[in-house]
């Protein structure tokens, strides 16, 4: 079988859409948690209902904002065809690899407790059904504009090397800052998310279309609640 031909990555925000993202980035990340944390204390908000809110407000005005662009990427996946839907389950498949790599390095280093992750199990065991479209319908569709719309895409036309490793190391600080600001040891789970933002990076380059790593951030979360589910059933 004749291998498909790499194709340019064209794929780019407009200067206002990319200033969207970014700003949307520092808005999510400090902004709106510390008022949504006001309502949690006030106790008008659960611990789910801010997350619920977080990223459903984040994600329905990242789709109105930066309309133009996602119509764009849906063209380019079209374009691009069913191997998008193959790059997706390749990434996917390397990431479990790196991820049972890292996991064994954290198991024999004695530090398997994450605790986003822990929050994130504690979370879905309240509400399951809510924690799964937090993690796999919204989630995604915030943080690819983000991360690797926004930071990836601006970077990616000066410095491909930079695109790719600010893109990856901003995605884990994501992940792991707050902890780590309160217990140091914490900075050592930034390995669990390298992985990912590095493999979300690439099926976005690869595919020429952020919809792809979209569809590859949906399968990751999405399976992960699947395995949550599953483990509840037997705690």
């Amino acid at each position: 079988m004749e291998e498909r031909k790499s194709i340019p990555f064209t794929s780019a925000m407009t200067p206002r859409e990319r200033a969207v993202a970014l700003l949307w980035l520092a808005l999510h990340v400090y902004a709106l948690p510390k008022l949504l944390t006001g309502l949690f204390r006030a106790g008008a908000l659960d611990e789910i209902g801010v997350h619920i809110v977080c990223y459903g407000v984040g994600a329905a005005a990242l789709l109105f904002l930066l309309l133009r662009f996602w119509r764009q990427e849906f063209d380019a996946l079209c374009d691009y065809g069913p191997g998008a839907l193959l790059e997706v389950v390749k990434a996917y498949g390397v990431l479990l690899l790196c991820n049972l790599a890292v996991n064994l390095g954290l198991l024999l280093a004695g530090r398997m407790d994450n605790p986003n992750n822990a929050a994130i199990f504690s979370m879905a065991k309240q509400d399951l059904g809510g924690m799964a479209a937090v993690a796999v319908f919204l989630a995604p569709l915030v943080e690819e504009p983000m991360f690797r719309g926004g930071v990836f895409g601006l970077l990616r036309r000066r410095s491909r090397a930079a695109a790719y490793a600010v893109s990856m190391l901003l995605f884990a600080l994501y992940h792991v800052w707050s902890y780590a600001l309160a217990d140091p040891r914490c900075w050592l789970y930034l390995l669990q998310y390298l992985p990912a933002g590095f493999l979300l990076a690439r099926c976005y380059e690869k595919t020429n279309t952020l919809w792809a790593a979209v569809f590859l951030h949906m399968t990751v979360n999405g399976v992960s609640m699947l395995a949550i589910s599953a483990m509840g059933q037997y705690l």
